[in-house]
């Protein structure tokens, strides 16, 4: 039986819970902004493993239908632990808690400008810092303003970096093709739409989508991944098919499309998902097919687009790595008020795939 959050009323809700709806380049975030009860935990890692525990129904009822669909992201704002931090997240979907989510991060950038989570003049025009703590750890988002409107967002990622490339598995459907496997604040496997006999310009999403859980699927099985620094992060989330125009040098002018399919429910990102193109252009700079501060622009499915850009080397553990900056456009979608009938037969909602 699904468990219930049962706050003290007079009729039949179990809970209300109120949100502010975005989306960034057509991937949706609903952020939650009252209604959940304490997170508990010292760090973000605590609080995910928490809510993962002890509150994933509640995930489970925003995300799923019918108050959410298949493709549902959520930000939940949780008591940050870093003493840099403006804010914290734990983001949320159909498959579970993700470490890392660049449209969420750019989303919440606008969101901490305009709700008041930072300090700005009301009619300013210039840009705005907010410090957000995720998972993977603090990222700094630029907020630009124009006369006191917020407007693009760029962030700053965590160190990403290239874990293994050219690797050679072996799959069912495709025979042997190559994969790289790219850190963005997750881990990617990215492949480019030619490994598959595929052209990532023509080929409908679904059978996009049906070979990306393939390749992501024997990756997650075949290679070990691990990060430096927490083993909460060591873990494939996804899968990218790109359309393999890598080098910037003979495409710098292009724009470049990939699609990403992640998590365990398997959705399919509308945006060109801002963490890909930080594990996709990690794995660009270490192949030196892009240099330091060249800026190239990533299209989606659904033709939006982000701009991404490596700007600075680093190290993390044994890796060497390279900061990134992403950058692309949120819009307000609305607010909302969900709450749960304790007579609803759907405790916990449901998916239709």
């Amino acid at each position: 039986m699904a468990s219930e959050i049962r706050l003290a009323n007079n009729n039949n809700k179990s809970f209300e819970i109120t949100t502010v709806e975005m989306h960034t380049a057509g991937e949706p975030l609903r952020v939650i902004t009252s209604g959940y009860p304490e997170i508990k935990g010292d760090t973000i890692l605590a609080k995910r493993r928490y809510v993962t525990e002890n509150l994933d129904h509640i995930r489970k009822l925003l995300m799923r239908e019918p108050r959410g669909h298949s493709e549902m992201y959520g930000a939940l704002l949780v008591t940050p632990d870093h003493e840099k931090a403006d804010l914290a997240v734990l983001f949320m979907h159909n498959g579970g808690y993700s470490v890392m989510c660049g449209h969420a991060v750019i989303a919440l950038g606008r969101y901490a400008v305009d709700y008041g989570l930072v300090n700005r003049k009301p009619t300013a025009t210039g840009s705005v810092a907010v410090h957000i703590q995720c998972p993977c750890g603090l990222l700094k988002a630029m907020v630009e303003i124009t006369n006191g409107i917020s407007g693009k967002v760029k962030f700053t990622s965590v160190p990403a970096f290239a874990f293994a490339v050219d690797l050679k598995l072996q799959t069912k459907s495709y025979g042997e093709v190559t994969v790289d496997v790219g850190f963005g604040g997750t881990f990617y496997a990215l492949i480019s739409d030619k490994e598959l006999g595929l052209d990532i310009r023509k080929t409908s999403a679904v059978k996009l989508a049906t070979a990306a859980k393939e390749i992501m699927e024997v990756c997650s099985e075949d290679v070990k991944v691990t990060h430096p620094e927490a083993d909460d992060l060591a873990f494939v989330f996804g899968c990218i098919i790109t359309d393999g125009r890598d080098q910037f040098a003979e495409f710098r002018d292009e724009p470049s499309r990939q699609m990403c399919y992640y998590g365990k429910a398997g959705g399919v990102d509308r945006s060109p998902c801002g963490s890909g193109v930080t594990a996709r252009i990690a794995v660009q700079y270490h192949k030196r097919q892009i240099a330091l501060s060249q800026s190239r622009v990533f299209e989606s499915i659904v033709g939006s687009k982000f701009t991404g850009s490596p700007v600075q080397e680093t190290k993390i553990g044994e890796f060497s790595a390279v900061l990134v900056d992403v950058e692309g456009l949120a819009n307000y979608c609305g607010k909302g008020q969900y709450t749960l009938e304790q007579n609803d037969p759907f405790q916990e909602g449901f998916l239709v795939k």
